[in-house]
């Protein structure tokens, strides 16, 4: 039997819509129905079970509530305004205008009490379920008997189209898997979405799928039931299991021509709608933006109770610091994200007999690092022995034990992506997650996001090109080193043997705005001489001179030629410098480890490293050359591979495509001579099966 809310809870439930329905009336705008139709359970969640402080939104122990609808932003919006956050109603006013925090999908960092930016569906159900796993994770490492300083909940409003979405569904498997039974998902089960009716395209009992999850599962049948919503939620929380709890609402309720209709959807309800839909609520629909009093004080209750919160909790963190004081001296110094003091002393250095892929590299300095960085939290999604990303003796994540630091995402790799990026968002852990460098491409979208947001995710991205040689080119990336460099606010860094790996990890570590991927090879590599001395300050620095020019007389001179490389072609442009000044060119060799570094030097020094005088210039990476023609200048060539690999031993594979130091002289000489510039790229003898005539 449904039970209808009180007076004064229509009334707040209502205001929400109404806020919702002006604000994406006036920008004209917008994702109304959802709003209207999930208003009740938020106002139930926000009110009667989320435990946040709207005067303080940073406090660490404050409950997590992510809109992973991130559509119905207004909804979002109207709650953080309504129960007090520094978000005025003028920002609701200018919803989705130029210079508001009220954009039209949630941006976190721009909008007080907004904890993930979502939109793109799916992101931000794999978001909560890193929350849920930080939480879990520093309540293992830092809660003492009698002492518990870390203990909150994560909730999120997902909708059809988050169900439908892959990341979605690998996340919620590997969440069953981990029993996090302190993450709760309201599902707003309206059946529309933007196209029509879900019945078109989906069709299946989401509860039941949630279920296999080993998910608890629930249903609400009346979504304004407000007392079903709240007794749902309630033996939620009192499941060992994640919650999945579908609420059967109604897109664009109390729309007498919208409401359960795609029109609902994605555009404003238009005037004369709006005008009905305030009368069917009861409200004078010659009044916009209207909160009504009482409304407002049940909403601004959040604030006294946040204040109460907050207090509370720092009077156990007071006790945990009296008792504890090295714990909560070392929780304090994560929370505020701060690094340890001589976090990177340890860090090793390779000599010239040391050989090794860079994934090996990187996997050393795991190591070091796990020691003096114990925020360092993550794994790789079924590749951990390609990888290389286990912490030696971290233990294995899971419900047997929350504080170990590896964690096993099984072949789920944008729900690692996402996942890694609640994690950042949560705080109090450093996630890096690892893959194939080709394999980037299927968490594209969480990468991107991390990028946006200035999240600090680190990428472990192994078998970098075509090096990598005989899983063939469907694992061989060579455009995707391009792409990502295109990818605003992402370091990508591709470093060429192992000192340039430890300088890598250490930029990656150090940086607080945003994402760093390394592209790493599977290949061992030579200890190029001058790493060991250049490379921490020529990483960081994004690229520098390796080699300098010499003259005849054995003194640095002015280059004739320069050759420009990242990653395993670095030591062919080392060898073939050698083989170049043996024949009288002076050659500079340059490494450009992370092209965004570089970029962002000021311009002296970037021409410190790359003279404008000097023309003659040849770069060469086992990659498509898109973007080098930036470094090599109009008279300069770019040796690149212009195909998808081949399927044969590493090197063959290289030699194939002319990724040698042969061909790299050989080009040199003809660029000197003024014969060749542009691109060159060869093509291997035969046909591969992938380009054979059809």
């Amino acid at each position: 039997m449904t039970v209808a809310p009180s007076r004064l809870d229509q009334l707040a439930i209502d205001t929400i819509r109404t806020l919702s329905i002006d604000a994406v009336q006036a920008a004209n705008s917008g994702h109304p129905g959802m709003p209207m139709g999930a208003a009740p359970m938020a106002y139930v969640l926000w009110t009667r079970f989320l435990r946040h402080a709207p005067h303080d939104p940073a406090w660490p122990d404050r409950d997590r509530f992510v809109l992973s609808a991130g559509h119905g932003s207004m909804l979002l919006y109207s709650l953080l305004y309504l129960t007090g956050y520094d978000l005025s109603l003028e920002e609701i006013r200018r919803f989705r205008q130029l210079g508001s925090r009220t954009p039209g999908h949630p941006e976190y960092g721009l909008t007080p009490g907004v904890e993930a930016t979502t939109g793109p569906l799916g992101q931000g159900f794999a978001n909560a379920v890193g929350m849920a796993i930080a939480e879990t994770h520093l309540a293992a490492e830092f809660n003492r008997p009698d002492h518990t300083i870390i203990d909150h909940w994560t909730y999120m409003i997902c909708s059809d189209g988050d169900m439908q979405e892959g990341i979605a569904s690998e996340a919620a498997s590997l969440a069953g898997h981990l029993r996090l039974g302190k993450l709760v998902a309201l599902y707003d089960d309206n059946h529309v979405q933007l196209d029509g009716p879900t019945e078109w395209a989906f069709s299946e009992d989401v509860l039941e799928r949630f279920d296999a999850y080993g998910w608890d599962t629930r249903r609400v049948a009346d979504g304004n039931d407000t007392e079903a919503i709240a007794a749902a939620i309630e033996a939620a929380r009192r499941d060992p299991r994640p919650s999945l709890i579908a609420v059967r609402t109604h897109l664009g309720y109390g729309s007498p021509h919208r409401q359960d209709t795609s029109k609902a959807h994605g555009q404003a309800l238009g005037e004369d709608e709006v005008r009905l839909t305030k009368e069917a609520y009861g409200w004078d629909p010659d009044r916009h933006f209207y909160v009504p009093d009482d409304a407002l004080r049940i909403f601004r209750e959040a604030v006294a109770r946040g204040e109460e919160w907050v207090r509370e909790w720092q009077a156990r963190l007071d006790a945990y610091r009296r008792a504890f004081p090295r714990e909560a001296a070392e929780l304090e110094r994560r929370l505020a994200r701060r690094l340890p003091e001589g976090w990177d002393r340890a860090l090793p250095s390779f000599g010239a007999d040391q050989a090794q892929a860079t994934r090996q590299a990187s996997a050393t300095t795991i190591q070091s690092l796990a020691q003096a960085v114990p925020e360092l939290f993550g794994g790789a999604a079924d590749l951990s022995e390609s990888n290389l990303t286990d912490i030696r003796d971290g233990g294995q994540y899971g419900a047997g034990d929350r504080a170990a630091r590896n964690i096993r995402f099984g072949v789920r790799e944008h729900a690692m992506g996402g996942i890694a990026n609640g994690i950042a968002y949560h705080g109090g852990c450093l996630p890096y997650v690892g893959t194939f460098l080709t394999f980037s491409d299927y968490m594209r979208g969480s990468v991107r996001l991390a990028a946006l947001s200035r999240l600090h995710v680190i990428y472990v991205w192994t078998h970098d090109s075509i090096g990598l040689g005989e899983d063939g080119p469907t694992h061989e990336p060579v455009e995707h080193l391009a792409t990502l460099r295109a990818m605003p606010n992402l370091w990508l860094m591709r470093p060429g043997d192992a000192n340039e790996t430890v300088a890598a990890w250490r930029a990656a570590v150090a940086r607080t705005d945003g994402p760093v991927a390394l592209a790493l090879s599977r290949q061992k590599l030579p200890v190029l001489d001058g790493t060991r001395e250049h490379a921490a300050a020529g990483v960081a620095r994004g690229g520098y001179v390796l080699a300098e020019a010499v003259g005849t007389d054995g003194v640095a001179t002015q280059p004739r030629l320069i050759l420009l490389a990242t990653g395993s072609e670095l030591q062919l442009a080392v060898e073939a410098r050698a083989q170049l000044q043996r024949e009288g060119v002076p050659t500079r060799v340059v490494s450009l480890p992370c092209w965004e570094l570089f970029e962002a030097q000021p311009a002296t020094y970037r021409e410190e490293v790359l003279p404008p005088a000097v023309t003659a210039r040849v770069s060469i990476e086992a990659g498509v050359s898109f973007g080098w023609d930036r470094w090599v200048g109009p008279q300069g060539a770019m040796i690149a591979v212009e195909g998808f690999g081949l399927s044969a031993p590493g090197p063959q594979v290289m030699e194939a495509f002319g990724i040698s130091t042969e061909h790299l002289v050989r080009v040199a000489r003809d660029v000197l001579a003024g014969r060749v510039r542009g691109v060159i790229a060869s093509q291997p003898a035969g046909l591969a099966p992938h380009v054979a005539a059809r």
